[in-house]
């Protein structure tokens, strides 16, 4: 699991909350968590409670993607890795199973591409999310995944899904059993095919926000972005911020109710794998 949701995508103090929340629903599905992340310099998959704390509760976090792992190691630093970041890690001990809320992607307005694409096209490895972030162009997202040659599927769901909604109108392929996706992933294996297969998994309809709602607030937090002269890294966190804010806390309670069902969907694939 990713570290930068508990760092910089969730508030205080339900960010450690919820780490942890999460770290023991893998746990009780009969699973090993290992979330990700560096610490003092130090790369690591599989945080301990103490690590994971001082994660979700100091102020001087870096947030690295695969490009910064290396700064953040020269330079000793405490660091929550994004989804590029964590599947470089993991993957480096043999994980191959990963959890997420939503990946990074393409920006609406100008020019800014998450480097999550690239992890995502280069390293195999299966990536469970809720789609890509609310607040980026899907349908430039979804055309660069398929630039980039990722293999994207729907989980019981023929539409890639718009994280806080269920759909987006673009059409994906679908694959219906947990047995499915992992004889698609074995079968990129077999084929020494690269890049990751991205299993998107629609947040539970009870915990669904109507697009038009969430637009509405998404287009008040860019406009203050633009404003106050947010960019790069920064930019992201910030908006999911203000959203959260204008949404009084409603699209944090839909953002942990996705997060525990990708969990859920990435541990039954772990076990299936494993045969377990």
């Amino acid at each position: 699991m990713e570290s930068t949701v508990i760092a910089h995508g969730l508030p205080r103090p339900i960010n450690l909350e919820v780490a942890f929340q999460l770290e023991e629903l893998v746990r009780s599905k009969g699973c090993e968590p290992k979330t990700v992340g560096v610490v003092q310099g130090e790369p690591k998959v599989g945080l301990t409670k103490e690590e994971i704390t001082a994660l979700a509760t100091s102020t001087d976090v870096m947030k690295v993607g695969t490009a910064e792992i290396a700064l953040a190691v020269a330079q000793k630093r405490w660091a929550a890795t994004t989804v590029s970041a964590t599947m470089h890690l993991a993957k480096t001990v043999g994980i191959d199973v990963f959890a997420t809320g939503g990946i990074g992607g393409v920006h609406s307005g100008e020019w800014d591409v998450s480097q999550d694409l690239k992890e995502l096209s280069r390293t195999r490895m299966i990536v469970v999310s809720a789609g890509a972030k609310s607040i980026l162009d899907l349908r430039q997202t979804l055309e660069m995944l398929e630039t980039l040659q990722v293999t994207v599927v729907g989980y019981r769901t023929s539409e890639f899904p718009a994280f806080y909604s269920r759909s987006s109108g673009l059409k994906i392929a679908c694959v219906d059993s947990v047995e499915e996706i992992v004889e698609v992933y074995r079968t990129k294996e077999h084929l020494d095919l690269p890049g990751a297969l991205l299993v998107c998994n629609p947040i539970p309809e009870d915990a669904e926000i109507s697009p038009k709602e969430f637009d509405s607030w998404k287009k008040e937090a860019i406009q203050k972005a633009k404003a106050e002269g947010i960019v790069g890294k920064a930019l992201t966190p910030f908006i999911l911020s203000e959203i959260a804010r204008i949404s009084n806390g409603a699209t944090v309670r839909a953002n942990v109710a996705l997060l525990k069902n990708n969990v859920e969907l990435a541990c039954s694939i772990a076990k299936t794998m494993r045969g377990g």
